[in-house]
């Protein structure tokens, strides 16, 4: 009987558990390394678009996340007083795009992935570094407090301060900071209906939506120096910065606690790493492209990172080849809408929101051309855990990504 092989991941986030559960389910013996004392996520709620829902599928938990789909009816894009400068609905998202936009708990995602890996295949609170790449003839070294692991992949997804990244790329400048800070909370609200909206003010935005579980995600984004903080809690602070904006706005923030809110500044990673492995060693997510959020593609692309890393396992330099591209033109993507959804000058943002309004009403759809190319983003070929899944029944081929193998 042939010996599997043994991959570690370093880091046990979205993308690391998705690059865990997709190699388990080739075959492979799968050792996840988190560096915290749980699983438990730092953040709120995620938003999965068509194009990871499609990849998820792969590893058969598409259809289960789908099934968390809360937007329904319309949306859109509104300015601080709560005039619609631009409308859609999740209908014709989904037609457009061949499956529904998903907003859910970072932790349901997270607990759903880590019980598709054996009990044993997580260790929390296990530091770790790579003390050696590996190349062709040799497995990677990976160091623990607990002794050294070979591996014969590594899969660096230890997040935007990566210190794999560092160690395989010490060249690098790392990320810059994005000029923006967010806040995020995620909270019951009981008895509030709206329409889910992102509205885009003076240098600040605001977006609210409802989740399946009936609370309420939102999050706000302001240009702001780096490393600062409210000078009594980052509730007062929103509540002085968007307190007077349209409803239900003061209604989320009425509900909200000051531990409810999380602040976080922004940093992206600027000038792309010249490969997305060294040796053994693949990087995946935030630690490989760490963009804003502007798109709302970060964690989808960590997941896209994954499942096409698994199928690429026995050649890294095709990985690189896949990712890299596609995962540069959309982290340079994020940066232009941040730079338009930001703007600070009143004559400046006068002009956005008139052509804003005129081309919403001129083509309802031209918005969603803007995700065209990432959530239309598909397989080429269809390795599905189910043959039942919905996404997979409507599959098609294309040749974006190049090869893919069926796993097993």
């Amino acid at each position: 009987m042939a010996q599997s092989r043994r991959a570690v991941v370093i880091g046990g986030g979205i993308g690391g558990l998705t690059a865990a559960a997709a190699l388990h389910r080739g075959g492979w013996d799968v050792a996840v390394l988190e560096r915290a004392p749980s699983l438990e996520p730092v953040g709120a709620a995620i938003s999965l678009a068509p194009n990871s829902l499609r990849a998820l599928d792969v590893i058969g938990l598409g259809d289960e996340i789908r099934d968390l789909a809360a937007w329904q009816g319309d949306g859109g894009l509104r300015t601080p007083s709560g005039r619609w400068l631009s409308r859609t609905d999740a209908d014709t998202v989904g037609e457009r795009f061949g499956g529904p936009l998903v907003l859910l708990h970072r932790a349901t995602l997270i607990n759903s992935l880590a019980a598709r890996l054996p009990a044993d295949a997580v260790r929390i609170g296990a530091a770790a570094t790579v003390a050696d790449p590996g190349d062709a003839d040799r497995p990677a070294c990976v160091s623990t407090p607990d002794g050294d692991l070979e591996a014969d992949l590594v899969v660096a997804a230890d997040g935007i301060r990566s210190a794999v990244r560092r160690t395989l790329f010490p060249d690098h400048p790392g990320t810059v900071y994005s000029g923006f800070t967010t806040w995020r909370v995620v909270i019951p609200v009981p008895g509030l209906e709206f329409a889910s909206h992102e509205t885009w003010g003076q240098g600040r935005i605001w977006g609210s939506h409802p989740l399946k579980d009936g609370r309420v995600y939102a999050y706000a984004a302001a240009t702001a120096p780096a490393a600062q903080q409210a000078p009594d809690d980052e509730r007062a602070e929103l509540l002085r910065r968007y307190g007077d904006w349209h409803d239900p706005i003061p209604a989320i923030l009425a509900a909200a606690r000051p531990e409810d809110v999380l602040r976080h500044d922004v940093h992206h990673i600027a000038e792309p790493l010249p490969a997305h492995h060294r040796g053994r060693v693949a990087l995946i997510g935030d630690a490989a492209h760490a963009m804003p959020p502007t798109l709302g593609q970060g964690g989808n692309q960590a997941i896209e990172d994954a499942i096409v890393l698994a199928a690429y396992c026995d050649d890294l330099a095709a990985y690189t080849a896949a990712r890299l591209p596609r995962t540069t033109a959309i982290a340079r993507r994020a940066v232009r809408v941040g730079r338009l959804n930001m703007m600070t000058g009143r004559a400046g943002i006068a002009v956005r929101n008139t052509v804003l309004a005129a081309l919403s009403k001129a083509a309802p759809q031209l918005f969603l051309r803007g995700f065209e190319g990432i959530a239309d983003w598909r397989l080429p070929q269809a390795p599905y855990a189910a043959g039942k899944t919905r996404a997979g029944n409507r599959q098609r081929r294309t040749p974006r990504e190049g090869r893919l193998h069926r796993t097993r």
